[in-house]
């Protein structure tokens, strides 16, 4: 016979029943008291009271909160990108600024000498294992210039040093010690393997002229520029093809606006001085000419606003267009571009004589007929034609096999000086059937790089061939595993010899034209991507970015097209 509950279990039912409720911060659970005679109920244990309670539902998440939670991992995983790109910025400038410890090569192995810093030698130089070659470098210029920027440094866009990285730091950051000598080649000699070099710095110690002596030669000097025999050009124009011609540009844009400016100066004198002619309608020139326009629109106006209608870009070119690489349709929106900006383009007009003043240039019509005409001028740039440099000269007339070269050093597949021997070239002064551009130049030099490395990989496992093959036999028992051994070498040297021609692959061609804007002609699978616009202008400045040679050069780019964008080009003069 079960006994009713007691007030002391109905007591505890309650007291538990308060310890799990979802409420007890509100208010205090009441025990719930059931009749005694109350069969089903009648006589439970009072642990029962929990399973009376309703179970707590959990409320659905709403979208709000899903929001809520995205993007606060979206915030998280933006941090964690940030600071890892930190640490990694971080170790590339420790790194860029505590090499390590070279070792001096070994004096028995191959003297590789590079002539020339450009885009060439520096692409060879940065792929080369140094270890297996005694590498020397000679170049009158100590540094490796990012030429694709060279229009922005005219008008201060860029400054200069950003867009350099000294050759020692290259040097300096390969496993074996590299030498550098600031010097000019001034002869090659083939039949002795001889290279003449003269120290035309403007301080000389006691030995300021000398020869080297090479197993390989690297010849990546580059190109003149080009004046095509015209009267005056050489005199009076402005080129831009090195630091100090941007320098130049710079300090003549300034003079001829001061000048301008100058009391009691004649209409007719400022309308000269302020117009500005740019010769030549390739990627360059017409770079130059939107960097030119810019400058004037984006900062000379505010400061010098009496002559703000006065100014005027003229860009001439031999062809029937501008940039002729590119596609039709850019080819007619940079021309619109330009049309939009004022800056006047003379097509098919190429230039016969130049003065101080003037330059006489002869158009033809769309009849095809030519009329002469002769433009005013206060700054002249010519921005055109590559000219073979006296060293690269001298040397083709010692080869018979060149004598009918005119552009250069006629190379085969292999990149090697038809008619040599142990002779490569590479960029602007060879011949190699590309355009002469900084890209085939890289790609060339970064192939020779290969070429070198195969080589002397072939050379090592050629020595252990003939050493195992000279020991074959001579001692009993070794007979089997000799051979094994030289029929993996044979394998292994079959597979290094097994190295393709130079093939240059176009990665696309891009432009700044000015009002940021620019075009570019990317290949793209089996075609070619052509766009133009705003948007074109940010992929031109984060192409040309991640181009740059170094970390250091990447954030000096960067900090100068932030520095001009807040406070604008400096017009100072110097």
């Amino acid at each position: 016979m079960k006994l009713p509950a007691s007030p002391i279990a109905l007591r505890l039912t309650a007291r538990r029943a308060f310890a799990t409720s979802p409420h007890t911060t509100l208010r205090r659970a009441q025990p719930r008291f059931r009749n005694p005679l109350d069969k089903g109920k009648f006589g439970q244990s009072p642990c029962r009271g929990y399973a009376e309670l309703k179970p707590t539902v959990p409320i659905a998440a709403t979208p709000k909160s899903r929001r809520f939670k995205l993007w606060t991992w979206t915030w998280r995983l933006t941090q964690l990108s940030l600071l890892g790109g930190l640490v990694y910025f971080a170790y590339g400038v420790y790194e860029l600024r505590n090499p390590d410890q070279q070792f001096e090569p070994d004096p028995e192995k191959e003297n590789l000498v590079i002539l020339g810093t450009g885009w060439g030698a520096v692409s060879l130089l940065k792929h080369l294992n140094t270890e297996n070659y005694n590498v020397i470098i000679v170049s009158p210029r100590n540094y490796f210039l990012f030429t694709p920027l060279l229009p922005s440094c005219t008008t201060g866009t860029v400054e200069h040093r950003s867009i350099m990285e000294p050759i020692r730091s290259i040097t300096r950051h390969k496993k074996a010690a590299v030498k550098y000598y600031e010097a000019e080649a001034t002869k090659i000699d083939p039949t002795d393997k001889t290279v003449s070099i003269d120290d035309i710095s403007d301080i000389k110690g006691s030995s300021s002229s000398t020869k080297l002596s090479y197993d390989k030669l690297v010849i990546a000097v580059g190109a003149e520029n080009a004046t095509f025999g015209i009267p005056g050009v050489k005199e009076h124009s402005c080129f831009l093809k090195e630091i100090g011609d941007a320098q130049q540009i710079r300090k003549k844009i300034m003079d001829c606006v001061e000048t301008a400016t100058f009391k009691d100066q004649s209409p007719e004198e400022i309308k000269r001085l302020l117009h500005m002619v740019v010769v030549g309608g390739g990627p360059t020139g017409v770079e130059f000419a939107g960097e030119l326009q810019d400058f004037f629109d984006q900062d000379i106006k505010k400061w010098i606003p009496e002559i703000s209608d006065k100014f005027k870009v003229t860009l001439i070119e031999a062809l029937p267009n501008v940039l002729p690489m590119f596609s039709k349709q850019l080819i007619e929106y940079t021309e619109s571009t330009f049309k939009e900006e004022k800056i006047t383009i003379r097509t098919k007009t190429a230039v016969k004589k130049v003065t101080d003043k003037t330059v006489e240039a002869e158009a033809t019509g769309p009849d095809g007929k030519k009329t002469t005409e002769v433009l005013p001028y206060g700054l002249l740039v010519w921005a055109t034609g590559n000219a073979v440099r006296p060293v690269v000269k001298d040397l083709m007339s010692q080869i018979p096999a060149q004598k009918d070269s005119r552009r250069g050093l006629a190379v085969n597949e292999y990149l090697v000086v038809q008619g040599t021997k142990d002779i490569w070239a590479t960029g602007d002064c060879a011949v190699a059937g590309y355009a002469p551009t900084a890209q085939v130049a890289s790609q060339e030099g970064a192939f020779l790089a290969r070429l070198f490395n195969t080589m002397a990989r072939t050379d090592a496992v050629e020595a252990q061939i003939e050493e195992r093959s000279t020991s074959l036999n001579l001692k009993p028992g070794n007979t089997a595993e000799i051979a094994t051994e030289l029929e993996g070498l044979q394998r292994q040297l079959r597979r290094i010899k097994d190295i393709k021609p130079f093939h240059y692959t176009h990665q696309g061609s891009l432009a700044y034209i000015g009002s940021e804007r620019a075009v570019a002609d990317v290949s793209w699978l089996n075609g070619n991507f052509a766009t133009g616009g705003g948007m074109t202008y940010l992929f031109w400045r984060s192409a040309y970015l991640s181009m740059c040679f170094s970390t250091r050069n990447r954030v000096l780019v960067l900090m100068d097209w932030m520095k001009s964008k807040v406070f604008g080009r400096d017009v100072s003069r110097e």
